[in-house]
């Protein structure tokens, strides 16, 4: 292990392990949630060797906590990409060791799959179960949260961090601090949010002057921003849009404070709102984001539209949409809809028969002398067509007797059993 570890000051005991990972995460202004990860992948995977310090480990050891996390815990292949990324930086980063074998590891690839969408009824019907759910004195605005998520196709970390210095009214657009990978962005602010918007910064600056009236230390700003305006931590401007009703604790500076909406709280109101609803999907509040980009490219909008909307990087992330755009045929009408359905649709009954007029008498047309020599006249309706005449039988017990007459000629013929034997013969 080296002497000296950036963020750590040199000689004296050496720190521990995860206090020395906890230092280079932070140097490298990787996020909170990156510094958790790694902490606990780290933690289990020197916990699944025995408390063994990682330096006395090597290849096999790595190999073998992974494949314990793939075939006896059966994570995700993301999951496991995450346990791999971090032992990677624990080697890499914290304990200078660059092995020939850490390029030769594999990482899995995850499958990319279909997001769970919702339609405009059932979006509507989850953010009425979400009202429901908002108990007095102090609601939890998780009916205003899921609405600004569709509205605007927020994350949800997004939506809670969000600060009042962010919501411009005038402009009708929310800016997104910081989001996924650190980009900044600008949203649409549905004009139909604009009055519980406001109502919802009235409820949080009575809690913004509570907090000022107590003396607390303000809400957490990026960087050293507190540092070099020592007043910005307590101001309104950098307040939370959805702050949480009690005071909590910072895990890294330790200050009693107030913090945005905690993402489990909305997680857990959000799965109750859907099973509510009678919706069998398994939906989340990212369904919300999903459902928003897909409604939008429904409408007409254009993908980079769309793209630049979400915040994506590279436009084939965006493309996923338009493959659920494709389910349930919507550009193909499928074969069976023309026959209109597995049975066929019953015949119209024929209309009764309607009852015979009365016969008039009828009248014969007046006689004409027929020309001189041709045949009596007689009317088309009189004339009787000829009889048909069975043909002469085809099968004959012995040869006819050519000298004798036509009529007695005709010797007894033996009937053909049945069709079937005729066609049969001739065929």
């Amino acid at each position: 292990m080296p002497t000296s570890t950036p963020g750590l000051p040199p000689g004296g005991d050496p720190p521990r392990l995860l206090d020395v990972l906890r230092a280079q995460v932070r140097s490298l202004h990787y996020s909170l949630r990156t510094e958790e990860a790694y902490v606990h992948w780290v933690r289990a995977f020197v916990r699944y060797h025995g408390l063994r310090h990682p330096a006395q480990m090597s290849r096999d050891e790595v190999e073998a906590f992974l494949t314990w996390l793939a075939v006896e815990r059966r994570v995700a292949p993301a999951t496991h990409r995450q346990a791999l990324s971090a032992l990677l930086f624990l080697y890499q980063k914290v304990l200078r060791l660059h092995l020939p074998w850490m390029d030769d590891i594999g990482r899995p690839q995850p499958q990319r799959r279909l997001p769970v969408v919702l339609s405009h009824d059932e979006v509507a019907r989850v953010l009425a179960a979400l009202d429901e759910r908002a108990a007095p004195p102090e609601p939890a605005p998780y009916g205003l949260l899921g609405r600004l998520l569709y509205g605007s196709g927020l994350r949800l970390l997004e939506g809670l961090r969000l600060r009042v210095k962010d919501v411009e009214f005038e402009r009708r657009a929310l800016v997104v601090r910081e989001g996924k990978g650190g980009k900044d962005r600008v949203v649409m602010l549905p004009a139909a949010l604009e009055a519980p918007l406001r109502e919802q910064l009235r409820r949080a600056h009575r809690l913004w002057a509570a907090d000022r009236a107590q003396g607390l230390a303000g809400v957490a700003v990026p960087h050293a921003l507190e540092r070099k305006f020592a007043r910005a931590a307590e101001s309104w401007a950098w307040h939370w849009v959805f702050p949480q009703a009690s005071v909590s604790v910072d895990p890294r500076s330790g200050l009693h404070r107030r913090h945005h909406l905690l993402e489990g709280g909305f997680q857990r109101a959000f799965k109750a709102a859907v099973e509510a609803a009678g919706i069998a999907k398994p939906a989340s509040p990212h369904t919300l984001r999903h459902s928003f980009a897909t409604h939008l490219l429904l409408a007409g909008y254009d993908i980079r539209t769309v793209q630049e909307l979400l915040g994506h990087a590279d436009v084939s992330t965006t493309m996923i949409y338009t493959h659920v755009l494709r389910l349930g045929g919507g550009a193909v009408r499928s074969p069976l809809d023309a026959m209109g359905g597995l049975a066929p649709a019953p015949l119209p009954k024929p209309p009764p028969p309607s009852p015979m007029p009365p016969l008039r008498p009828h009248r014969s047309p007046p006689a004409m002398a027929p020309a001189p020599g041709a045949a009596p006249f007689a009317p088309r309706a009189l004339q009787r067509p000829p009889r048909a005449r069975e043909p002469a039988p085809c099968y004959h017990a012995d040869p006819p007797d050519l000298r004798q007459p036509p009529a007695a000629s005709r010797p007894s013929c033996r009937p053909t059993p049945n069709c079937t034997a005729a066609a049969t013969s001739v065929s």
